[in-house]
């Protein structure tokens, strides 16, 4: 007697989840849509690169820093704004406004009745920026070391550790600002508000002694001045401060926690 297997359910379908080619797929499509969105393309890579060459031409590639192993002012100060200055564009002005598109647009609670999580979005959008952020950085250092012969970090594998938790505590206030922003237009204005007043408190615009100290202490406990402060001291093969540390992991933390507190899906 023959028996025949029962047909997969779709209750059964659904309940393995999807496999790596959605995942593959969801990814692919994202990166699509950011490579669509120009103004979002030339933000986080054309910015960083005017900046190195507006202090490129300036007296910082001449100023030698002290206990620093011979490197200059650009080397320890500029390099490491413009570094914080594409995750900070990517992090939190970018993949925010995807993800209140994607809700104001319905895809979001549309993917909630499929298989497919809207949180797969979520994935998909951070592993793209992850791409996207990487590839600034490395052509914002091609450009520092060939055009201004910059030289790279002291302790390559702590100004990479400073880099990664930078990029993730300024994802983790992208996620705020998606979490809080009603609308697409209300999340990049939120975010360009956010972003700037970090720079501006953090030595996006100079270095932050020309600040009042109350604003440059409070920079310094901010994501963007806290990852310029720790990435310029391992480009000098200082210690980091743990103050600067701490600012950055306690913004991933609070601002995670709040996010999922307040993020629509539909």
């Amino acid at each position: 007697m023959s028996t025949t297997a029962p047909a997969t359910t779709p209750v059964a379908r659904a309940a393995t989840g999807p496999g790596p080619r959605a995942w593959a797929a969801l990814v692919v499509a994202e990166a699509k849509m950011v490579v669509r969105d120009t103004a979002g393309l030339v933000m986080p890579f054309g910015m960083p690169v005017l900046i190195l060459v507006m202090y490129g031409i300036s007296d910082a590639t001449q100023v030698v820093i002290p206990h620093s192993g011979g490197r200059t002012a650009f080397d320890v100060f500029v390099v490491p704004v413009v570094l914080a200055i594409v995750v900070g564009i990517i992090g939190v002005i970018n993949m925010p406004s995807f993800l209140a598109y994607y809700r104001r647009a319905g895809v979001l609670k549309r993917l909630s009745v499929t298989p497919a999580s809207p949180a797969m979005v979520l994935v998909a959008q951070v592993v793209v920026s992850a791409v996207q952020t990487a590839l600034g950085v490395a052509m914002a250092l091609v450009v520092a070391t060939v055009a201004f012969d910059a030289r790279m970090p002291a302790v390559p594998a702590v100004a990479l550790g400073v880099l990664a938790l930078s990029a993730t505590a300024m994802y983790a206030v992208g996620m705020l600002v998606a979490a809080v922003a009603p609308t697409p237009n209300a999340s990049v204005a939120f975010g360009l508000v956010v972003f700037f007043a970090f720079g501006a408190t953090g030595g996006m615009f100079g270095d932050v002694s020309n600040l009042p100290e109350p604003v440059a202490r409070v920079g310094e406990a901010l994501p963007f001045g806290a990852s310029v402060q720790a990435l310029g001291d391992a480009w000098a093969g200082q210690p980091v401060e743990a103050s600067h540390l701490v600012a950055l992991g306690g913004t991933v933390v609070v601002c995670s926690l709040v996010a999922a507190r307040f993020f629509r899906w539909t």
